[in-house]
């Protein structure tokens, strides 16, 4: 986004037009930072050409999906819900791998008969299992075992997954127990060593502590893995102020791993591909004004975007007109559900708005229209996809009576 002779555009598209023409709340996403993000993520770990598989739970547009597909990368899948809009899009399935504590016996059947590249196991009961149904179905599949590294990523503690107490993979010693049963089995070959420490990581140091794990487990097991997966958790800048994740550091660390270990290095980014590719528009309804701060109630709530409510996130919120006077109360931007954390932030020093007006919040690809809900009855948001100038709608408004 930036402004245009004073007015908010997304590409050449301003901010207003896209509130009048398809009303408010709508998502839309810029296609040219969509495709900036991916080839600066395959530059920067060009040397070992991993397999890049996109977190389908990030964002699960079928649309922005197949704009992804179209530059060679696979998807990583929690669900099967999410593995059948990955083969909607037309996701190769030999680039796709299963991840998730609890798939249940129908998941696993289906993914095997999908024919994918690989299901990520998190635990003993897991790889029995898929197993049990390979036998039945006759049939060779192939598994990744997910390590719990134990390293503390240094993030949001709701999005934290590589600790111990977290749910997330199995111990050095099970591991042991795991590579041992797959060598007897004839139903199941273990291909892959799967970890992921956690979400919205931006400093190198938890991934090279990561590797240091990996390569000391690899050293005791004597296995060889025909693939490392490395999951995701990238961050993205959400302010000015946060840094940014060095790649040229982690790009070197993983370089220095695969000198002593080598095999295909598969990594799981969502948010650093979609994140910052998405804005929420949406009109100002009301200004409550109080003795200390002004309430800025939008169209948009908790239901269209969780993440300020859930992990107390902020986003950067901007007026899709510019103007040099500035507000003397405090704002506080709230939606209109029925709940005291529909809040999305609080700011001082903002300029005036009025009623009418429309805002957007940025960085809203990644867990935005994902994580939305029909909460207070709410139809979901539109979205919207911009080329240039071009606009595409990628998901319609939901109708009151979709929802009856």
């Amino acid at each position: 986004m930036k402004y245009i002779n004073k007015k908010l555009t997304i590409e050449r598209v301003s901010v207003e037009s896209i509130a009048k023409k398809y009303n408010t709340p709508i998502y839309c996403y810029s296609y040219s930072k969509l495709k900036e993000n991916i080839l600066n993520f395959k530059k920067n770990f060009k040397s070992f050409s991993p397999l890049i598989c996109f977190a389908i739970k990030s964002n699960t547009n079928v649309n922005l999906i197949r704009e992804i597909k179209k530059f060679g990368l696979g998807a990583d899948v929690v669900s099967k819900g999410e593995l059948m809009i990955a083969i909607k899009a037309g996701i190769n399935p030999k680039k796709i791998v299963f991840s998730g504590v609890g798939k249940t016996t129908d998941e696993i059947r289906y993914a095997i008969d999908k024919k994918i590249l690989l299901i990520n196991a998190e635990s003993k009961s897991e790889v029995l299992e898929i197993d049990r149904i390979a036998k039945l179905k006759k049939k060779k599949v192939f598994i990744g075992i997910r390590i719990n590294p134990n390293t503390d990523a240094k993030t949001l503690s709701q999005i934290s997954t590589g600790k111990k107490e977290n749910k997330f993979g199995v111990n050095s010693k099970t591991l042991l127990e795991l590579v041992s049963y797959c060598k007897n089995s004839k139903n199941i070959k273990l291909k892959c060593l799967s970890v992921h420490i956690g979400s919205q990581i931006l400093n190198h140091r938890p991934y090279e502590k990561m590797l240091n794990v990996l390569d000391k487990t690899l050293n005791k097991l004597n296995y060889k893995f025909e693939f490392i997966d490395l999951g995701g958790g990238m961050g993205i800048s959400y302010d000015n102020k946060a840094e940014k994740l060095n790649y040229k550091r982690y790009n070197f660390a993983i370089k220095k791993f695969l000198k002593k270990n080598s095999s295909k290095i598969i990594f799981e980014p969502g948010r650093s591909i979609i994140g910052n590719t998405g804005v929420l528009i949406s009109k100002i309804v009301y200004i409550k004004k109080d003795s200390q701060k002004s309430f800025v109630i939008l169209d948009a709530a908790m239901n269209d975007l969780m993440r300020p409510a859930l992990y107390g996130a902020i986003h950067k919120i901007s007026p899709s007109i510019k103007r040099i006077k500035k507000s003397k109360k405090t704002y506080e931007f709230v939606g209109p559900i029925c709940e005291s954390t529909d809040k999305f932030s609080t700011l001082k020093n903002f300029q005036e708005l009025k009623e009418k007006e429309v805002v957007a919040m940025s960085d809203v690809g990644a867990y935005g229209m994902s994580l939305s809900s029909n909460y207070n009855l709410r139809p979901k948001a539109s979205e919207i996809l911009i080329k240039g100038s071009k606009i595409k709608v990628i998901r319609k408004r939901q109708k009151y009576n979709d929802l009856m």
